[in-house]
């Protein structure tokens, strides 16, 4: 494949994203992809470097805490022999009611057609607030007695 055609399977993901179609974003990638997130071990629990079943599992979970889909906005893209950086700005909101806006740079390899890595770069301590920290509860009411 060349770099164009590579630039538009990276396009198709962030377009699969956009409508929660995370089949068709599985569908784009080789069947034994390496997806690494960026985060530290024990901080940002989906960190580290993942196989296609794994990613499955995140993405199902993710799109179950998602009050519709998230929206993925390519804001640049750069292609060179097999390898395709992207900036991504995506923006969800959660059922919980919690607001999910993350920048992004993906660098992904492109083998035979497939996605065969992906190694997300984008703002850890947004994503544990967001998805892993527990929602803030309202103050409880103060009574008074008379």
């Amino acid at each position: 494949m060349g770099t164009e055609s590579n630039k538009q399977l990276a396009s198709r993901l962030f377009a699969c994203f956009s409508t929660n179609d995370v089949d068709g974003a599985l569908d784009l990638l080789a069947d034994d992809a390496v997806w690494w997130i960026a985060g530290k071990p024990g901080e940002q629990p989906a960190s580290g470097a993942h196989d296609k079943a794994w990613i499955a599992r995140l993405l199902g979970r993710m799109t179950a805490q998602l009050d519709g889909p998230m929206p993925m906005t390519v804001l640049g893209m750069i292609a060179e022999g097999d390898k395709v950086a992207v900036e991504v700005q995506g923006h969800g909101k959660l059922r919980d009611g919690r607001r999910y806006e993350n920048e992004y740079h993906f660098a992904i390899t492109v083998r035979d057609g497939k996605i065969s890595t992906v190694r997300e770069y984008l703002d850890t301590q947004h994503v544990v607030a967001t998805w892993f920290a527990p929602q803030e509860q309202p103050a409880a009411a103060k009574t008074t007695t008379g």
